[in-house]
């Protein structure tokens, strides 16, 4: 059972998400002595790192329980302009006090599959002997109905029970590096942040459309143990609308 919360603009959807993040953190510090987030690229979650780069959200967070991972990453190094952990620096973590031993970027300078299968060991070290839940896997998703680096049609999507897989997109001729379908549903809370009308009748056929995963890789996520929630603007949720109001 998913949530599905409609905001208005994607400036308003980025200040909720920056709450739910701060909610979460507390709600997990609270419980387990620590945050365990896995972050994303993309337009829409760098408007929520912004946000909880300000003073409103920033001297709020426990910084120093916080565990950062990437859901995924562009196998580029980490100053080139692709790279997902660069943004996320440059967004939020140059502003936010948060140790540098609880940031957990992947090791790009690893060829990919060499680089994938550390960033598993490094994953089941942190949560060893638990299971790999995160607190928290933040998600976008592509017009062509991809998340994190699980594109439609790819080998990543066949990954078994390994958490953190190589995988190679013959459409971007790149190599990514990319949590699996098992190790997102792993997660105690999973939070898709979609903006744009070019993204509103994909998001459509992904919340209400059949069972498709091949080309619609965004409905393996289905957390059997974990909260699913989609937070998207009302130009995205725009035939959400009219799908609930066909019954569908």
């Amino acid at each position: 059972m998913s949530i599905i919360l409609t905001y208005p603009t994607p400036e308003e959807l980025a200040h909720a998400a920056a709450e739910r993040f701060l909610t979460l953190a507390d709600e997990s510090t609270r419980r387990r002595g620590r945050f365990a987030v896995a972050l994303s690229g993309g337009s829409t979650p760098q408007g929520m790192y912004r946000k909880l780069a300000t003073i409103e959200f920033a001297e709020r967070v426990p910084w120093e329980h916080v565990h950062l991972f990437w859901s995924d990453e562009r196998h580029v190094p980490r100053d080139h302009p692709e790279s997902n952990y660069r943004m996320a620096v440059e967004a939020l973590l140059r502003y936010a006090p948060i140790p540098p031993e609880n940031i957990h970027p992947v090791d790009t300078t690893r060829p990919p599959e060499q680089a994938a299968l550390e960033y598993e060991r490094a994953i089941r070290a942190f949560f060893s002997p638990e299971l790999p839940r995160f607190d928290l896997i933040l998600l976008g998703m592509g017009h062509d109905g991809h998340t994190a680096s699980l594109f439609p049609h790819t080998q990543a999507l066949h990954s078994g029970e390994r958490l953190v897989v190589a995988n190679f997109v013959p459409a971007l001729e790149s190599w990514r590096v990319t949590f699996t379908p098992h190790l997102i549903n792993l997660g105690r809370d999973v939070t898709f942040l979609v903006t744009g009308e070019r993204k509103a009748r994909r998001l459509r056929q992904v919340l209400f459309g059949p069972f498709q995963p091949e080309e619609l890789p965004a409905q393996l996520i289905r957390p059997p143990r974990g909260r699913l929630c989609w937070m998207v603007d009302e130009a995205a949720a725009l035939h959400i609308k009219a799908a609930n109001a066909s019954g569908e």
